[in-house]
């Protein structure tokens, strides 16, 4: 925010800090953690099972890969820092004492390098039991990614799109699969306006922007759910509540403190809030539903725009024309 001078760094603290208090707060007054917790069977129902995760070298990515591999899981970590990677993958194979824990590496926010992972993934394993789609990130600053596209657009949608749709014909293939993409409640301050999206050239918040990507991940979501009826595959997302994790680290000034704040008083741990993301992975229950958001397992609610299937088929189109530019 160098950038900005006295008076509009002012300003954009209070628009932030009431953006916090309206959005993350309020949603999530009901996310402190209780006496439940994620219930972690030490059985071995999931072996033979192939989960491949985004996002799991920390927070609600990583308590989820270490439930599924104490269940016997076959886990394949998409990670971008080598060292904190293989380190990760270290801790899990010696917290669970599961071997079978492989790793991929690449940076999502580029699209080639998406495509690169699956195909290594699918060179490696014939059938993919779950994806989980968790990777993500705010930005208070607009910049681009490799590929041209504003960077929260890019990682925490467009990755989740080429990785899920480049991965279809293995997770059809697989009897009962699943896809499990991490949205937010935050999706109701986002506004998405699919004419400004991909560069973000007429404004930029870094709060709304990342609302409008959560809400990508809903809208993704339901459309997703729509293309796989008939198939025994299902795409469901979920809330996972405002969690003690590194979300946000990359950041510095008013964003890195409100975040650091709210851990304080409101947050929940990484177990609690990946509960929902292991119940949508592995329960008989969930396996029922398609095209659902939830929270705290539990159908959650949703904006208008959320539920809106014409504004959700303009988004998939869209985005379709994006990766094959």
């Amino acid at each position: 925010m160098s950038n900005l001078d006295a008076s509009e760094n002012g300003r954009f603290c209070c628009v932030l800090a009431a953006n916090w208090c309206i959005g993350w707060v309020a949603l999530c007054q009901t996310a402190r953690i209780t006496t439940s917790e994620v219930t972690t069977s030490m059985g071995k129902e999931l072996d033979g099972k192939i989960f491949l995760l985004s996002g799991a070298t920390e927070g609600i990515g990583k308590a989820a890969a270490l439930d599924f591999a104490r269940r016997g899981a076959t886990l394949v970590l998409i990670g971008r820092n080598r060292e904190k990677s293989e380190r990760v993958v270290s801790e899990l194979k010696s917290e669970s004492g599961n071997e079978h824990i492989e790793l991929l590496l690449g940076d999502l926010s580029r699209i080639s390098e998406v495509r690169r992972i699956a195909t290594e993934f699918k060179s490696k394993h014939d059938r993919l039991d779950v994806l989980v789609n968790n990777a993500g990130a705010i930005f208070t600053d607009r910049k681009l990614s490799g590929d041209g596209i504003e960077m929260t657009f890019a990682l925490n949608h467009v990755a989740y799109f080429v990785l899920t749709i480049e991965l279809l014909d293995v997770l059809k293939k697989t009897p009962g699969a699943r896809i499990v993409s991490t949205s937010s409640g935050a999706h109701s301050r986002g506004n998405l306006d699919l004419d400004d999206v991909v560069k973000r050239e007429r404004s930029y918040s870094g709060f709304e922007v990342y609302g409008s990507s959560k809400l990508a991940n809903i809208l993704f979501t339901r459309e997703l759910g729509r293309k796989l009826e008939g198939t025994s595959v299902v795409a469901n997302c979920f809330h996972p509540g405002f969690v003690q994790t590194g979300f946000g680290a990359n950041n510095s000034g008013a964003l890195a403190f409100l975040i650091k704040l709210g851990g304080i008083l409101v947050a929940r741990t990484p177990v609690k809030g990946a509960e929902t993301l292991v119940w949508l992975a592995t329960s008989d229950e969930a396996g029922k539903f398609n095209g659902e958001y939830f929270f705290d397992k539990k159908v959650g609610k949703r904006t208008r725009k959320a539920r809106d299937d014409g504004f959700a088929r303009d988004l998939w189109a869209l985005t379709e024309k994006l990766i094959l530019s």
